[in-house]
């Protein structure tokens, strides 16, 4: 074998072993494993009404709490955060063959550990801080195991968007807007798979009548 023949034979051998881990790599990324979490649920809770869940969110950004101070009843403006509640199961994505289904096992599990919200509007004006709030990314860890469902708990708006432009100002103005929040969750399965679930639910911003 001449000199030329085996430079050859390793420039290639080099080349196969690029594009294996590209491979491997580009289906991590796109979570391309097994395993596929449906998000059967998103609903949202008023900061200022907590254990009222819907599949909408009017999210009050002032809400005026009454407090007694010095023997008097007076109404103190408060924020609160707004968190959301998501139910999630596992499905394969291989259904097996007819008269052999096929079922998530142990391994399949999915363990979620951060999420991100963000924040746009249908008439397109969607920057932050000024059309609608920052987005953000948070932890939560759960997770999804391979038979039945799990409920989980987060935060959707924060305090702080709240404080910031463009909510800010609603609670003079008597303004709304209005806003689709999308949460997409990351997680691994259990053989180390990255797989993702997003849901979607409506918000409307303002200062809404405060509880009685």
């Amino acid at each position: 074998m001449t000199a030329k023949s085996m430079r050859f034979m390793t420039l290639a051998a080099g080349l196969s072993v690029l594009v294996v881990a590209g491979c491997g790599q580009y289906v991590r990324e796109q979570g391309r494993g097994p395993t596929q979490v449906v998000l059967l649920t998103m609903e949202g809770a008023s900061g200022a009404k907590p254990d009222e869940f819907g599949g909408t969110l009017n999210s009050d950004v002032v809400t005026l709490v009454k407090q007694t101070v010095n023997n008097q009843e007076v109404q103190v403006p408060t924020i609160y955060n707004d968190m959301g509640r998501a139910v999630m199961t596992l499905i394969l994505k291989d259904p097996g063959q007819p008269g052999v289904t096929t079922v998530p096992t142990p391994i399949n599990q999915v363990t979620f550990t951060r999420y991100r919200v963000s924040y746009r509007r249908a008439d397109g004006r969607n920057t932050p801080g000024v059309d609608v709030p920052y987005g953000f990314d948070s932890a939560a860890t759960f997770t999804v195991p391979a038979e039945g469902n799990v409920t989980i708990g987060f935060e959707l708006v924060r305090h702080l968007a709240k404080e910031e432009a463009p909510l800010k100002t609603l609670g003079q103005s008597g303004l709304l807007i209005n806003t689709i929040a999308e949460v997409n969750f990351f997680g691994r399965d259990q053989a180390g798979n990255e797989v993702t679930a997003t849901g979607s639910i409506g918000i409307v911003f303002g200062n809404f009548g405060d509880p009685q």
